[in-house]
């Protein structure tokens, strides 16, 4: 009989991909010992999931994150992202963001800055651990792992659309299987021709169609691509079909012609267009975020953002309910806040995967025809730019003032310290509550974790004190005076602090 090693923690995290090292450092951030079990032994430095949306940026940004990941990113023309690849830029400055472009770091930068973070703030990664059995009881869950079972009291599930805890747990998967495949590849190119761009641009403009494939070659420096293609001429190979060296240089001869020649492939593998998504994200002491949780065609850069925002949605609920301070409710608003946005992201990557059709009908090219001039239009450019960048995202939260529920701009502000900015008030995690016109009384009683910071503001904020949650959604606003307000009080014991 073999004997397991036992450990105990407070949460275990499947996966060390973006979402689950972001949640890994929210966690660590508030003070709960976390444990993250990756089944990979070693990153794979594949450019896969390389676009951080000007929302996620934002969010990047509160925890001082985004300025190490900068520095890693790759140069690109400063033009906006694209919805379904139409040759229309998408516009963000409309959503007052200081981010109003798609920045380009590989998947696998983010990750390493987000794990040197997340283990510097006390979290530990455990790497070629891969998750074997889960099974809960009422002190919360014990998660075994080859030879090794962890006591926790929660479980986060963020590893991956072909989730091993999803399927332990015997949880439905709904939605649309995939109808189209491709094929993602690093490759180093030994010659190229001059159909090859030479500087990095949105997809639309690096899509390329012959010999009766498409394909994207986007520039990462020196002779290394990252190559995406398909054809819909002919059955596609099973997704765990190996792809070949020759598979690859074919598509290349045939979309860039014969001066391009491949030299290497550093990583390669096949992806699909289905679209699927978990009815609950929670089940009992276990959490479901990222692709364990909702997959989508992967247009319009989402799946990454969906997923870090989960982990900054999640993060500081969990922490709360570990450390026993969370209010009746506060994790099942995890799911009631982040399931319809993951609906969303589905609904709308399902229309774009219509539009994107490399060989469209007849009918779908004069759609797309429609669709362009629409998004010409001011109004409709900024409806969706809203969406794919996540800028426009809105949460249905208790409160009368037209602001509650609402992402907040980073604004300039002038505390007694002197002059910042609105984003740096969050960099441990905290909740803030901003008076912005001595509306707050001096002592009103405020459980931990929640900020009070009193400033001055040259633009309108549109209220005089603001409650803003840690993920940066403000939860109470008041125009005047908070003196005898009981929304107030109601807003912290409904966010922060358990009523008594």
């Amino acid at each position: 009989m073999t004997v397991l090693t036992e450990r105990t923690t407070e949460v275990v995290i499947a996966g060390a991909g973006p979402t689950g090292l972001m949640l890994a450092y929210e966690l660590a951030l508030a003070g709960v010992e976390t444990l993250v079990l990756e089944k990979l032994h070693q990153r794979i430095q594949q450019v896969k999931g390389g676009a951080i949306q000007p929302r996620t940026a934002e969010l990047l940004e509160s925890r001082g994150l985004l300025e190490p990941l900068l520095k890693r990113a790759m140069p690109r023309n400063p033009v906006g992202g694209r919805f379904a690849l139409l040759p229309v830029p998408l516009d963000g400055t409309p959503w007052r963001t200081r981010h109003p472009l798609p920045i380009a770091i590989p998947q696998w930068e983010i990750e390493e800055v987000l794990e040197e973070r997340a283990t510097a703030a006390g979290a530990r990664v455990v790497r070629g651990t891969a998750v074997t059995g889960v099974e809960s009881d009422d002190d919360g869950v014990v998660v075994t792992a080859g030879d090794v079972q962890v006591r926790a009291r929660y479980l986060a599930a963020c590893d991956g659309a072909h989730s091993t805890v999803r399927k332990l747990l015997g949880l439905p998967f709904p939605g649309r299987p995939g109808t189209q495949q491709a094929v993602l590849a690093d490759i180093r190119l030994s010659t190229a021709s001059s159909l090859v761009p030479q500087q990095m641009e949105p997809m639309a403009g690096l899509t390329r169609q012959a010999g009766g494939y498409w394909a994207m070659l986007v520039p990462l420096g020196g002779d290394r691509y990252r190559l995406t293609f398909g054809r819909g001429d002919r059955a596609d190979a099973p997704r765990d079909t190996a792809v070949t060296l020759e598979e690859i240089a074919t598509a290349l001869h045939a979309v860039y012609g014969d001066e391009t020649t491949l030299g290497a492939v550093e990583n390669a593998s096949r992806f699909g267009d289905a679209a699927r998504q978990l009815e609950h994200y929670r089940a009992g002491p276990v959490l479901f975020a990222g692709d364990a949780a909702h997959i989508h065609p992967p247009l319009g850069g989402q799946g990454l953002n969906l997923g870090i925002q989960d982990a900054f949605n999640l993060g500081w609920k969990l922490a709360a309910a570990v450390q026993d301070r969370a209010p009746s409710g506060l994790l099942d608003s995890y799911h009631t806040e982040r399931h319809p946005v993951g609906a969303q992201v589905l609904h709308h990557t399902s229309a774009q995967r219509v539009l994107a059709d490399p060989n469209p009908s007849e009918d779908v090219a004069a759609l797309r025809d429609i669709f362009i001039d629409l998004l010409r239009l001011p109004d409709t450019n900024r409806h969706i730019t809203g969406l794919i960048s996540g800028l426009s995202l809105r949460y249905e939260l208790p409160g009368k003032h037209p602001l509650t529920g609402q992402r907040m701009p980073d604004a300039d502000l002038v505390t007694e310290a002197g002059s910042t900015r609105l984003s740096t008030l969050f960099g441990s995690g905290h909740a803030v509550l901003l008076d912005l016109a001595g509306a707050v009384p001096v002592d009103f009683p405020l459980p931990p974790r929640v900020d009070l910071v009193r400033a001055t503001c040259t633009d309108d904020l549109g209220a005089a004190a603001l409650l803003i949650r840690p993920d940066g959604y403000v939860c109470w606003a008041a125009d005047s005076s908070a003196a005898g307000d009981d929304s107030l009080l109601t807003a912290i014991t409904g966010h922060f602090a358990k009523a008594h």
